[in-house]
């Protein structure tokens, strides 16, 4: 008898664990289920309705959520352009197809402005002399706090890449001279770059320009030169080789302006240092077809003295002194000059060879 009470208490124990343990689950488990309806039923019949408008442009775009259009993400930018208050082409991230669709979306147009790239205003790396050897941490912007940097010109790249770690796209590489190395075909023109470096030496650029100043010395010209073999020296043989008038020299730096900028390249040629790049793979040159009047005013407004003819007979251009800058083009009264290979800068597109 005494074993069997014994048996029938630890059964009513065991049975009273369990169901300490079974009820609370139970009661949670019903909980959470009536909370999971209602949410279900409030996310219903609470919801704001999106403008299908907004979904098909969110879908579009390339979802890079980078913010260089100004907005938070993408998504965000998809309802100012659907409320017109931003432009179509306003993604940086976007290729001109992207742009075409959301145009045709919300029927609008792609404006015909220049996409901006990243450019890197510095040509130095390991032609930059070193003022002392830094041994702290691999970043610029930690290199910049100690005196300014370690090169001798205050001005230049620091060359640990805070500006590629910084480039959503993977757009920027670091040479092997040290010198960040911009890809214009996946740079969107984000400013990500821009920000991240510490010397602030980069700036967005018009794609279409390829003649740059690799230079942001403001040093005169014999400590410029001292401190990097390819530093700007403010001689000025830029500025008066120039035939539009499109470089200025200021605090000893040559800067060109993209808008008076015909990409000729004469600036770059006659630089002593090699401060000035001319990045154009290849250009157009001018030729004149049987129109032609021989009235001499593209001769007169050649920089190059490329055009040749007497006054009333049809003029030749010497396809080895041309630069392609286009400049007798308008000039010609009779439209009987066209730019022919490689791209035309001045009107923006491909000619063909």
């Amino acid at each position: 008898m005494v074993h069997l009470y014994v048996m029938l208490q630890a059964s009513m124990v065991e049975e009273s664990t369990v169901s300490a343990v079974v009820q609370p689950v139970l009661v949670l488990g019903i909980m959470g289920l009536l909370l999971g309806v209602g949410l279900a039923f409030a996310a219903r019949k609470l919801a704001v309705p999106r403008d299908p408008l907004v979904e098909k442009i969110n879908d579009i775009l390339p979802g890079a959520n980078c913010g260089g259009c100004g907005y938070p993400g993408c998504f965000q930018f998809a309802e100012a352009v659907a409320a017109g208050k931003a432009p179509v082409d306003g993604c940086v991230a976007a290729s001109a197809e992207i742009n075409a669709r959301i145009a045709e979306a919300v029927g609008g147009e792609v404006s015909d402005s220049v996409r901006m790239v990243a450019l890197v205003h510095c040509n130095g790396g390991r032609a930059a002399v070193d003022a002392f050897d830094y041994r702290g941490p691999r970043d610029c912007v930690s290199a910049a706090m100690v005196m300014g940097g370690y090169k001798v010109c205050s001005y230049g790249c620091l060359g640990f890449g805070d500006c590629v770690e910084a480039c959503p796209f993977d757009a920027i590489r670091m040479s092997d001279d040290g010198i960040p190395v911009v890809d214009v075909k996946a740079c969107t023109g984000c400013g990500k770059c821009v920000t991240a470096c510490p010397k602030k030496i980069i700036e967005l650029w018009p794609v279409d320009h390829e003649v740059v100043v690799a230079c942001s010395s403001l040093d005169k010209g014999g400590v410029a030169g001292k401190a990097c073999s390819v530093a700007c020296i403010g001689c000025r043989k830029c500025k008066k080789v120039c035939p539009v008038d499109a470089i200025e020299v200021e605090d000893f730096l040559a800067v060109i302006d993209p808008v008076k900028c015909i990409n000729c390249g004469l600036c770059a040629k006659e630089c002593p240092t090699g401060a000035i790049v001319d990045r154009a793979p290849a250009r157009p040159k001018a030729y004149i077809d049987g129109s032609c009047v021989g009235c001499t005013l593209c001769a007169r407004v050649c920089p190059v003295d490329a055009i040749s003819g007497r006054l009333k007979e049809k003029h030749a251009v010497d396809p080895d002194k041309c630069i392609g800058c286009g400049l007798c083009v308008p000039k010609c009264p009779k439209n009987s000059i066209n730019l022919i290979g490689a791209i035309s800068y001045r009107q923006g597109k491909e000619f063909p060879v």
